[in-house]
């Protein structure tokens, strides 16, 4: 890779790019370019589509990272540019081809935290707030948790059941930081995702908003990738 690493990151449902805002320092005292997506969480192709747009404004090696759907985005999006590197997934989706996160969902029982998940009559899935503190981010703060609950951006429907296409992961080295606490995707789901891709894995006693409570281990694994 060249002197100057590029790392993209791409957030999940129920977040937008300030979600990393305790990671993106870290990194960038290590030396690397950091950019976070604002995807629209609309559908898996909008957000792909939007994450390819920012991968073709950076002409240098660049590793992906996604948090939890933001890694269905990076699946679909890292395929057929040379440019990517890496792929990190942090506690996220690593789907197969014709795979959705609905049917990977049906495969195992459902995690504490999707009782709370809400869904309105525009067809867009939310966390109920008083449940998003537990649900999402049981070892943020209780003012951090508030905050995420407040600005939470939805994730439609349409983008939970898309198929995805060739994985990029089947191409590109892959990193997986596994949370042993996250009451949004079951620990035994991430290890199956992890272990199919061939990642590297690290694993961390944290929530889903892993970032928040940990955001060391989240710039430690994304080091880790770059080099």
């Amino acid at each position: 890779m060249s002197d100057q690493i590029n790392v993209l990151l791409v957030h999940g449902a129920w977040a937008d790019g300030s979600c990393w805002s305790k990671v993106i320092p870290l990194l960038e005292a290590k030396g690397m370019r950091v950019t976070a997506a604002q995807i629209p969480l609309t559908s898996l192709e909008d957000d792909a589509a939007v994450t390819r747009r920012l991968l073709a404004t950076i002409s240098a090696p660049t590793i992906l990272v996604g948090h939890s759907y933001g890694g269905a985005v990076i699946t679909a999006a890292g395929t057929e540019n040379p440019n990517v590197k890496a792929l990190v997934y942090i506690t996220a989706f690593g789907l197969d081809e014709g795979e959705s996160l609905a049917s990977l969902a049906e495969q195992g029982p459902a995690p504490a935290g999707a009782s709370a998940v809400e869904p309105d009559k525009q067809g867009f899935l939310w966390i109920n707030r008083e449940r998003f503190h537990g649900a999402f981010a049981a070892d943020a703060t209780e003012q951090e948790a508030s905050i995420m609950a407040v600005v939470q951006k939805p994730l439609a429907v349409a983008a939970f059941t898309a198929k995805c296409g060739t994985p990029a992961w089947k191409s590109v080295p892959s990193w997986y930081l596994h949370c042993t606490d996250d009451n949004m995707i079951p620990p035994p789901a991430q290890a199956f995702m992890a272990e199919r891709m061939g990642a590297t894995v690290r694993s961390v006693a944290a929530s889903h908003a892993v970032f928040m409570a940990h955001p060391g281990e989240v710039a430690d694994i994304i080091g880790l990738a770059a080099a």
